[in-house]
């Protein structure tokens, strides 16, 4: 029986990651900021599907606790074969209307995290010869508007980038890049979505079982719906500077208010 440690498990995408993976007999590494919610998922998950499900209380916004998961990822003991990096969240706000401390959290969270916790997972994954990294990007990686999207953009490259450098050696690495999914997200960020059509939004789950789908395949970039890619691909045809017009304007309509 394999463990899979998934950071944000107590909502949107890392909870259904939590739920498909207890479901198929992964033992869990449950982390969160809320413990009581944490032990709440844990218990749930264990008294359903008869797995472990082990809870780590961590703020990624915090060297502590990034501190803390890195040390659980390189427990050769307990070893973990699969890592869910999809703790994140949103600002209300265009550039220079959020707090330069709130976009410092942002990086901390987004980038830093990410680097620390996916390099922490795979030098114990190449030990052993396998493993997998799926680090929770987003479709604003690809579109230039924002700061979210600079450092969803960041996730991308560095998760292609580390998947080319460690070929070959047993261990898988994917970057996830959904669009507006149902969670809890936008509701923690105070951005309103009555303005966002019905045929934009994506089930957690459905995003989840395409994920993993495509990183059996081995790919290194899941957007997981032809919606999206669709719309991704169109937006190549694009030039790049009517691009961010079009993304802000978009923004305005389908964003926040």
């Amino acid at each position: 029986m394999t463990t899979a440690l998934i950071t944000g498990s107590t909502a949107g995408i890392g909870a259904a990651f939590a739920r498909r993976l207890a479901a198929d007999g992964h033992d869990l590494v449950l982390v969160a900021r809320n413990t009581g919610r944490l032990r709440e998922q844990a218990t749930e998950l264990h008294d359903r599907h008869g797995i472990e499900a082990e809870v780590l209380t961590a703020d990624l916004a915090e060297d502590k606790g990034i501190e803390a998961v890195a040390q659980r990822l390189g427990d050769r003991k307990n070893p973990v074969d699969l890592l869910i990096n999809n703790a994140g969240f949103g600002h209300k706000g265009r550039y220079l209307e959020v707090p330069m401390s709130d976009e410092l959290m942002m990086l901390k969270v987004h980038c830093e995290a990410v680097l620390r916790l996916t390099s922490a997972a795979v030098e114990a994954m190449r030990e052993r010869g396998r493993g997998g990294v799926v680090n929770v990007a987003s479709t604003a990686a690809f579109l230039p508007r924002g700061t979210y999207g600079a450092s969803k953009a960041w996730v991308v490259q560095f998760t292609q980038g580390a998947a080319q450098d460690l070929a070959g050696q047993g261990v898988r690495l994917m970057a996830l890049c959904p669009g507006f999914v149902r969670t809890e997200f936008h509701q923690r960020a105070g951005m309103g979505t009555d303005n966002i059509p019905g045929w934009m939004w994506l089930d957690a789950d459905k995003v989840v079982a395409a994920a993993l789908a495509d990183l059996a395949r081995g790919r290194t970039l899941s957007v997981p719906d032809p919606r999206y890619k669709v719309l991704l691909g169109a937006s190549k045809l694009v030039p790049r500077g009517m691009m961010g017009g079009l993304s802000s304007r978009t923004g305005r309509k389908y964003g926040p208010r």
